[in-house]
C-alpha cells in the first residue's frame, strides 16, 4: 500500500512482526506430528532456529550444544574468540564494566588483532566435539580469511555486513569483496547478508548464496535504525525476500533458504516470520539469556567496537535457565521466551500447518492491536505480555 508523505512523494507502507497476526484455518495438526526441519547448504537440521554470531551468545561450547539440540549456533570470527587464547577475562570485563565505559573497553578490547590460528582452532574444536561448524565474517574478513576458513574444516559460512550489496563503489586502492567468487570458489556453502529488499534478495541469490539473511537493525542491541536511520520492518523484509526466493525457484530450480535475522524474542515472533515466508530465524538476545551462554546474562551488537561510529550496546537479559530449557522447554516463565520449539509445534498445529512449507501459506492479517488487545491488568502488573 502507498501513502503520500508530501505533496509529491508516494512512499510504500511496511509492517513489523508486532502488528501481523495468524490466522486459524479450518483445520487442526497434532503438534506430535508436525515436521518443522529445514536444510541450509546441505545440512539439514531439526529446529529451524539459528544462534547469532555474537560474542555474549556462540562461543565454542554453545555451538556444540546447539548442534546436539539440532538447533545452529555460528561462531563470530572477528570477535574474542579469535583475538585471545582465552577468552574468559575478556568476557567478565566486558559484563562488568559500568554503561559509560563499556563503548570505550570494547574499542580496546577489539584492536587486539585476529589470529589465523586461532580461526583454525575454534574451528577444530567445534568440529571434534561433534558440532556444526558455523562461522561468520564481515565481507573484509571473508577477503582475508577465506582460505583459512575452507582449510579448517568449517560447514557454513556467514558473510555479515549491517548491509551487503553485489555492487560497491569505492576508492581505486580499495578492495571489495566479489561475492559471486566467494560463493562459486568457497567451497562451502556461503550465506549472505543482511538485506531487506527483494531486488537484493535476488542478486545474492544469483551470485550463488545458499542462504540469505533478512534484517537491518531490529535486534535487541542494535542502534543502527536510530545511529544511520536505515532499516525495514521485518515481516515486510521477510515477505519481500521470500518472494525472490520463491521466483529464483521457479526460474532456476534452486532452493535459497530466507532467514529472518532480528527483532525476534518470543516464540510467537518465531511463528509471525516463518509465516511471512522465513525457513528459520537467527536470534541472539533469547539464546544470550541460557546458562551456557558466554555472555553471562549480558547481550551486546557486533557493531559496536567500531573506532569510529559504535552501533549497538549492551543491554543486561539475564539468565533464565538453560539452554535446552529455552529451546524445548518444558517453559517455567511466562512471557513467550522459553520452548520456542514447543512454540512453534502448538502454532503450527492451531493454524494446520504439518510442515513450515505449509506456514508459509497460513493467512496473515494486520492487526496492530494482537499485542495490547485485552491485556491491560498483563501490562499494569508487568507480566506475561505486559512485561
Amino acid at each position: 500500500m502507498n501513502v503520500q508523505l508530501g505533496r509529491f512523494r508516494t512512499v510504500r507502507r511496511a509492517y513489523g512482526i508486532d502488528e501481523i497476526a495468524l490466522v486459524p484455518s479450518g483445520r487442526t495438526v497434532d503438534p506430535n506430528i508436525i515436521d518443522s526441519s529445514w536444510t541450509i547448504g546441505g545440512i539439514h537440521r531439526e529446529v529451524p532456529i539459528i544462534a547469532s554470531a555474537m560474542d555474549g551468545v556462540v562461543d565454542v561450547r554453545m555451538a556444540v550444544e546447539l548442534s546436539k539440540l539440532g538447533a545452529l549456533g555460528v561462531l563470530n570470527l572477528e570477535g574474542v574468540q579469535t583475538r585471545y587464547e582465552d577468552p574468559i577475562p575478556l568476557l567478565e570485563r566486558i559484563t562488568s564494566v559500568g554503561t559509560e565505559a563499556f563503548v570505550p573497553l570494547m574499542q580496546e578490547i577489539y584492536q587486539q588483532p585476529i589470529q589465523t590460528s586461532l580461526i583454525h582452532r575454534r574451528i577444530t574444536e567445534i568440529k571434534q566435539q561433534g558440532g556444526i561448524a558455523a562461522v561468520s565474517g564481515t565481507p573484509l574478513a571473508a577477503m582475508k580469511f577465506h582460505n583459512t576458513i575452507t582449510e579448517a574444516g568449517a560447514d557454513l559460512f556467514f558473510v555479515q555486513a549491517t548491509v551487503v550489496s553485489t555492487e560497491h563503489i569505492s576508492t581505486n586502492q580499495q578492495e571489495s569483496l566479489d561475492l559471486k567468487s566467494l560463493c562459486k570458489n568457497m567451497q562451502i556453502p556461503v550465506i549472505i547478508g543482511n538485506c531487506v529488499t527483494y531486488e537484493v534478495a535476488l542478486k545474492l541469490m544469483e551470485a550463488g548464496a545458499a542462504g540469505i539473511m533478512v534484517g537491518i537493525g531490529p535486534g535487541a542491541a542494535c542502534t543502527s535504525r536510530g545511529v544511520l536511520g536505515v532499516g525495514v520492518p521485518q515481516a515486510t523484509a521477510v515477505a519481500d525476500c521470500a518472494y525472490a526466493r520463491d521466483k529464483f525457484k521457479d526460474e532456476t530450480g534452486r532452493y535459497v533458504s530466507i532467514i529472518a535475522d532480528g527483532g525476534i524474542i518470543t516464540g510467537g515472533d518465531i511463528c509471525k516470520c516463518i509465516a511471512c515466508g522465513a525457513d528459520a530465524v537467527m536470534i541472539g538476545s533469547p539464546l544470550a539469556r541460557a546458562l551456557e551462554a558466554p555472555g553471562r546474562g549480558f547481550h551486546w551488537g557486533m557493531a559496536t567496537p567500531s573506532p569510529t561510529l559504535p552501533r549497538g550496546t549492551r543491554i543486561k537479559v539475564g539468565t533464565t535457565g538453560t539452554l535446552a530449557k529455552i529451546l524445548q522447554g518444558p517453559a517455567s516463565i511466562d512471557d513467550g521466551t522459553q520452548n520456542l520449539v514447543g512454540a512453534l509445534r502448538t502454532s503450527m498445529g492451531t493454524l494446520g500447518a504439518r510442515t513450515l512449507t505449509e506456514m508459509q501459506s497460513v493467512e496473515i492479517i494486520i492487526a496492530p492491536s494482537l499485542l495490547t488487545e485485552g491485556k491491560i491488568y498483563q501490562k499494569a502488573q508487568q507480566l506475561g505480555m505486559g512485561k
